[in-house]
């Protein structure tokens, strides 16, 4: 099992969940989240003062998914999330050792 999680803008957040559910995605969690990459923010106007924007608002998006569907996940975000601008975000595949269903006691795959 891995996990894989990923950093995006959030006005693609509709598309990208569509793009995970095609390919068989039944579950993830979704967090709204700020934060900065190579940008470090920006200038904006507001009432005629110019002020920084440190961090920027983003969605993090994470799911538990078999060793099997990895390849087809990050198909899945990299063509749903890219915008082709600076800022598109960030994919995280990590190992997952254990996964239990606290209803049923199930493990492993099952439980996902």
């Amino acid at each position: 099992m891995k996990q894989v999680t990923a950093i995006i803008k959030p006005f693609k957040l509709d598309e990208v969940r569509e793009a995970l559910a095609e390919v068989g995605v039944n579950g993830l969690t979704v967090t709204e989240v700020k934060g900065f990459g190579r940008q470090k923010g920006h200038t904006e106007l507001y009432r005629g003062a110019e002020y920084v924007v440190d961090f920027l608002p983003k969605i993090r998006i994470e799911m538990v998914v078999a060793d099997t569907m990895v390849d087809s996940v990050i198909e899945a975000l990299l063509k749903s999330a890219r915008t082709g601008k600076i800022g598109d975000g960030k994919i995280f595949v990590m190992p997952v050792e254990q996964a239990i269903r606290i209803r049923t006691s199930e493990q492993g795959d099952e439980a996902l």
